[in-house]
């Protein structure tokens, strides 16, 4: 029954995510326009000085990746879970014979699914227009964007423990912006101020994109960006699990 009610729920999220449509632009537009704008910008020729001697596609592909799971942990999963809240749709899913976990499982699967679609469309773009280079390890790449899933998954719930669905969008918006700045997927890290660089340091988006680039890019592998990354998935799912409230 369980697996039942699992599947009716996640496609009942599925259309219900596809009536949002600020968080279908978020999730699925935004990475994809910032795409071809830095590809106008800086093209995919290598540089000596930045990217780590990388065309700037070859090193931001990755970092979208991370970039679109970042849209969803923190803007549309929050959001979401917030106007569930609201509604008091949580409370009656609460009072129903449906497990918990599926409330939490439809949703995670949903976020999957909207993460694939936005890399695809990335990884499309790029090849097409761009012609980047494919990854070293296509099997490193899938786990590294499994991981990056967890973490802005875990992070997600979190942000739904905000009372209202305007509180968390409102955190969630704020994230979003300076992660996407200071963490790997703006301005590279070599013309980043010391100060930026310090702050880049406690942001979760930096820990996932420099594993999502290893893979792609044949970079070195760090067991602490992994370490650190799971110690911050896992200190949000800690906190949500106290903090959330059904109603």
């Amino acid at each position: 029954m369980s697996a039942r009610v699992l599947r009716a729920s996640t496609w009942i999220e599925v259309k219900l995510f596809l009536r949002e449509p600020m968080t279908v632009i978020f999730t699925l537009a935004l990475p994809l326009i910032f795409l071809f704008v830095l590809g106008g910008v800086f093209g995919n020729t290598p540089s000596p000085k930045v990217y780590g001697g990388h065309g700037p596609l070859d090193f931001y592909v990755p970092a979208y990746l991370g970039l679109v799971w970042a849209a969803i942990g923190l803007l549309a999963l929050p959001l979401h879970l917030a106007r569930y809240r609201e509604d008091g749709v949580l409370r009656r899913l609460r009072a129903s014979a449906a497990p918990a976990w599926t409330v939490f499982g439809s949703q995670a699967i949903v976020a999957a699914a909207i993460a694939l679609a936005g890399a695809a469309l990335v990884i499309g773009g790029a090849v097409i227009v761009y012609g980047i280079h494919q990854p070293r390890s296509v099997a490193g790449v899938v786990g590294a964007w499994l991981l990056a899933g967890i973490v802005f998954c875990a992070l997600g719930i979190l942000l739904a423990c905000v009372p209202t669905s305007r509180g968390a969008l409102g955190a969630g918006l704020g994230l979003f912006f300076v992660m996407m700045m200071l963490s790997g997927s703006g301005p590279p890290f070599e013309v980043m101020t010391q100060v930026m660089r310090d702050i880049s340091k406690v942001l979760p988006l930096t820990y996932v994109v420099r594993i999502l680039q290893v893979p792609w890019l044949g970079t070195a592998f760090h067991w602490s960006d992994v370490a650190v990354a799971l110690g911050m998935a896992l200190a949000a799912a800690v906190a949500a699990r106290s903090a959330f409230r059904w109603e």
